[in-house]
């Protein structure tokens, strides 16, 4: 469960499946070592399924700090409670350009896509790729999608868009291979905020669809 991974970090690994009482584990954990404040540790990054540990080999060895975690796998983790954060979307058109491929490719209208969207209540299970960008579990299988053959090289920040079964959106521009369906008008990464995502890992998303008349009631929030 928990092995080496390079001579400065070590992964704790819970799971091989995206599942939401594993991640909740995940963060649980994670928590509560980075409250512990161990001599050594440098950075704990949560994952789906696992947490790494970057740590100083020169001030706690592999072996000591593998011994300390341990004991953490055994605690009954604690219930963390995340916010729930309701995101603005306008879909399709220039905002979504693969709308119609999804639900084509599903066999379902755009309506359909849109509702099925915006319907359950998302778990951010982790953020990761890029400064903010928000990996949510939860999606209705019925909409899953194969990512783009092709990856475009400029993909605008607030982009929503689905890869497989899961989504997310891009809080910042950059290539990427999602398919995107939406936008949101919400900034949701301000690197001078702290937090500076607008979501946290054990928070919850709710899609919510808006006309473009509607957006400047958002834009740069």
């Amino acid at each position: 469960m928990i092995r080496a991974a390079g001579d400065s970090a070590l992964i704790i690994n819970l799971g091989n499946e995206i599942d939401e009482e594993i991640n909740k584990r995940v963060h649980a954990i994670a928590r509560r070592i980075e409250e512990e404040r161990i001599v050594g540790i440098k950075e704990v990054v949560p994952t789906y399924t696992s947490i790494y540990v970057y740590y100083d080999p020169l001030i706690v060895s592999y072996d000591k700090l593998k011994f300390l975690l341990k004991n953490y796998l055994i605690e009954e983790p604690r219930t963390m409670n995340g916010k729930i954060v309701e995101i603005p979307v306008i879909y399709g058109g220039k905002y979504g350009p693969d709308i119609e491929f999804v639900a084509s490719y599903n066999g379902l209208s755009v309506d359909d896509v849109i509702e099925l969207h915006t319907k359950p209540l998302y778990r951010v299970y982790m953020l990761g790729f890029l400064p903010g960008f928000a990996y949510l579990g939860g999606m209705d299988e019925r909409i899953a999608t194969p990512r783009l053959e092709n990856p475009r090289k400029r993909v605008p920040a607030g982009s929503v868009g689905i890869a497989g079964k899961q989504t997310g959106w891009y809080a910042i521009e950059s290539p990427g291979g999602w398919r995107i369906i939406g936008r949101t008008p919400l900034r949701t990464f301000n690197p001078s905020k702290e937090p500076p995502s607008i979501v946290l890992p054990g928070d919850y998303v709710k899609f919510k669809a808006i006309d473009e008349d509607n957006a400047e009631e958002y834009d740069g929030k």
